[in-house]
């Protein structure tokens, strides 16, 4: 009997150890739930999980927003739904870049048609608290300030008390990317006072791919409500999706219902380990793993004082050829690495310890399989 082309692929799916940038190692507990049976969005017993679930993400955001719920779509989603329901064409927006992803929220906002203010820092580098208030005293007109906690691209852990600090009683929405630091690190909202802060739950939450956790202040969703102009996103406009998630329950679009099966499950998950026991995996098996790392020659490419204890930005060891060396590690060893994304592509590598793939056996996997390649004096065939 002759298989189809897409037969062959499927048949031909191997496990990997997902040691990248994302997406992370899902447990079988999410998958299990995820291949729960479907029900209708409307079903009561469906909508009993929604709100439970927005409860969860309130404790793992940190914050009592009522309109905090997973946007049907991956972070990016996110980024797009936080920005969109809070600019309007001529709004300022100041936006921190030093990474991908700050210059992916910059670009957004410019689609807006919003005046955009950007002050850089380099990448592996955190923002200077000090040039992102001179920018805000510049323009105090500003309808949102937009930094990245954990910015992706570079491994860079972003400090934002004193960025809090500053925006405290002005009028400027504080907007914060959380997409790899939620349930890795503390992500605090109401103690920091974030107006609306987004996530993905394919990091450390440990989740399937194709949902982003946001949370929008009850001042955010006044701006929101008070536009000039409608949200340009019918699909991620806010103040829509709160008549399905409130109580008048009103149609809006139908939700990836499995994938929130999955979610609630991860966040259940969380629960149970407790979040300050998550906060300290994370942070032990991500440390571990850079002390191991140094000790075979890889050097930091993230300032040592702002490093993510989950997703470790390396300098792979002088001679090496770091995407021979990735793509040996994969092939033959099944464990995928991140490389790097603009300026720092074929550099670095990134090495993502998220969610389930935070644990000292998956730390032993990847040096075990580092030490044999060297060993074997892979170094991408420059003698």
């Amino acid at each position: 009997m002759t298989t189809t082309s897409a037969e062959r692929t499927v048949l031909s799916l191997t496990p990997r150890l997902l040691l990248g940038p994302g997406p992370s190692p899902v447990s079988h507990r999410v998958l299990q739930a995820a291949a729960h049976p479907t029900l209708g969005h409307l079903d009561p017993r469906f909508l009993e999980l929604l709100d439970d679930m927005s409860l969860r993400l309130r404790d793992l955001f940190g914050t009592e927003n009522e309109m905090t719920f997973a946007v049907s779509g991956t972070g990016s989603a996110g980024m797009e739904a936080a920005f969109v329901n809070l600019l309007e064409p001529g709004d300022t927006a100041i936006v921190g870049v030093n990474g991908v992803f700050g210059t992916r929220m910059s670009d957004v906002a410019r689609r807006l048609g919003a005046r955009v203010v950007d002050v850089q820092a380099e990448w592996g580098q955190a923002l200077d608290p000090g040039r992102l208030e001179e920018a805000h005293r510049r323009h105090p007109e500003a309808r949102l300030l937009a930094v990245v906690h954990a910015e992706t691209s570079t491994g860079v852990h972003q400090p934002l008390d004193d960025i809090a600090d500053q925006l405290r009683g002005s009028d400027t929405l504080f907007v914060v990317d959380a997409v790899t630091s939620l349930a890795g690190v503390p992500v605090e909202v109401d103690r920091l006072g974030i107006d609306v802060c987004y996530s993905g739950t394919q990091k450390c939450l440990g989740a399937i791919p194709g949902l982003a956790p946001i949370t929008f202040s009850d001042w955010a969703m006044e701006r929101i409500e008070g536009r000039r102009e409608p949200v340009s996103s019918w699909y991620l406009d806010a103040s829509l999706l709160s008549g399905y998630l409130g109580s008048e329950r009103r149609y809006h679009h139908t939700p990836p219902i499995n994938l929130l099966y999955g979610l609630h499950e991860a966040l259940r998950e969380v629960e149970e380990e407790g979040l300050d026991a998550r906060f300290e995996r994370h942070a032990e098996v991500g440390g571990r793993l850079q002390v191991e790392l140094a000790a075979r020659g890889f050097r930091p490419f993230t300032d040592v004082d702002h490093r993510l204890p989950q997703l470790t930005a390396v300098y792979v060891p002088q001679g090496r050829d770091e995407g021979r060396l990735r793509q040996a590690l994969l092939e033959e060893h099944e464990i995928e690495v991140g490389g790097g994304l603009g300026p720092a592509s074929g550099r670095i590598w990134r090495v993502g310890l998220m969610g389930h793939g935070a644990r000292h056996e998956c730390v032993d996997h990847l040096l075990e399989a580092v030490d044999e390649l060297f060993a074997n004096d892979l170094n991408g065939g420059r003698g």
